[in-house]
């Protein structure tokens, strides 16, 4: 009569060590840290793993002893979606994740709705299971950015808010950048400009801005594109309390159409569009062509960011490189964690001269 075998034991990293005569360690390390073992020695030891069933380390298990979570969390300020339709989002997600990967880290999205009360904002935040935080782009007193500080994580801020001490910085400078694109709108010619602009603080506006709202936005970024508008115009000579801005709280296209015909609407003698995204100068392109405005010979439009629709459409604008911007978040996140040092780091611009910039008519 045959003896019944008993099921067997499911393979562990112990057991997989012991049949190799190898430490725990190695074993780890074949799949945490290739880079500790030879190519013939990890090889051993995922063959064994295999034949013996055994999938690797139990992240779980690895997490709560080792108190590291194996993951970053990218902080955005719009809804989840925003990140796979935004251009500059998705580059910079696109570089981040680069990022991440080379350095074995996992990327969780938070997404920071700006409808979000400050207690919904503290409990997911204290909920992510992440080593550290990459916040992208959030207003000064975002409930999110908050929450992140109280993790006393690793922390990278892209853009703004600016003046975080503890948190390391991946910039631009805005207010240049915008200023040498109004130079050149100005040396061509121009005296009655407009700005569209993305929302200066987290309540819903859209409209003529007031003075007031300006000087106390809470997005450091979109109120230093505006500045730099007007360092421009002053420089020239002109008087920068007739600039006409105009607010979206959406950014979409379709918001810089409706933006284009208000701020046409509220000063009836503009000339050129300053758009502080390429995502509204494209809608203000749009509104354009649907009421017959010709660009540039009657309307000068521009943009600001450097993405792929806009230069096709051969937009007037200013570059940046959002998708270096996220791997260079990715890397002062690494540096940061191992040193406790905190930097910050100003990526260059570039003008590009498009077909949507020219003198003003000769009616202006």
């Amino acid at each position: 009569m045959s003896r019944s075998r008993e099921p067997r034991r499911p393979a562990t990293l112990a057991s997989i060590a012991a049949e190799l005569k190898v430490s725990r360690t190695t074993v780890s390390n074949a799949y945490n840290r290739p880079d500790q073992l030879s190519p013939e020695l990890r090889e051993r030891v995922l063959m064994a793993a295999k034949r013996r069933g055994y999938a690797g380390p139990d992240p779980v298990a690895r997490s709560l002893r080792t108190r590291k979570a194996g993951a970053v969390g990218l902080v955005l300020t719009e809804a989840l979606s925003y990140s796979f339709r935004d251009p500059a989002a998705m580059a910079f997600l696109a570089g981040l994740a680069e990022s991440c990967e080379a350095a074995g880290q996992g990327l969780l999205l938070i997404p920071a709705g700006p409808d979000r009360d400050d207690t919904a904002a503290a409990a997911v935040v204290q909920q992510a299971g992440v080593d550290a935080f990459v916040v992208y782009s959030v207003a000064d007193d975002d409930p999110y950015l908050l929450a992140v500080r109280e993790r006393h994580l690793p922390i990278v801020i892209c853009d703004q808010p600016r003046g975080v001490p503890e948190a390391a910085l991946v910039a631009i400078d805005d207010r240049a950048a915008m200023k040498v694109l109004a130079d050149q709108v100005i040396a061509l010619g121009h005296e009655h400009i407009a700005v569209l602009c993305m929302r200066l603080g987290r309540d819903r506006r859209d409209g003529v801005v007031p003075p007031d709202r300006l000087r106390d936005s809470h997005f450091h970024v979109q109120r230093e594109r505006i500045a730099g508008v007007k360092d421009s115009m002053a420089e020239a000579g002109l008087d920068p309390n007739t600039l006409t801005v105009v607010e979206r709280f959406e950014h979409t296209t379709r918001s810089g159409h409706s933006a284009a015909a208000q701020a046409l609407q509220a000063n009836r003698d503009t000339t050129a569009l300053l758009c502080t995204t390429d995502v509204l100068a494209l809608g203000a392109l749009n509104f354009a062509k649907v009421t017959g405005i010709d660009v540039p010979g009657q309307l000068t439009v521009t943009g600001f960011d450097g993405v792929e629709d806009a230069i096709r459409e051969n937009v007037t604008t200013v570059r940046q490189d959002a998708e270096e911007k996220g791997r260079r978040a990715g890397a002062l996140l690494v540096s940061t964690a191992r040193s406790g040092v905190v930097a910050a780091e100003f990526l260059p611009t570039e003008l590009v001269k498009g077909r949507t910039a020219g003198p003003p008519p000769l009616s202006a």
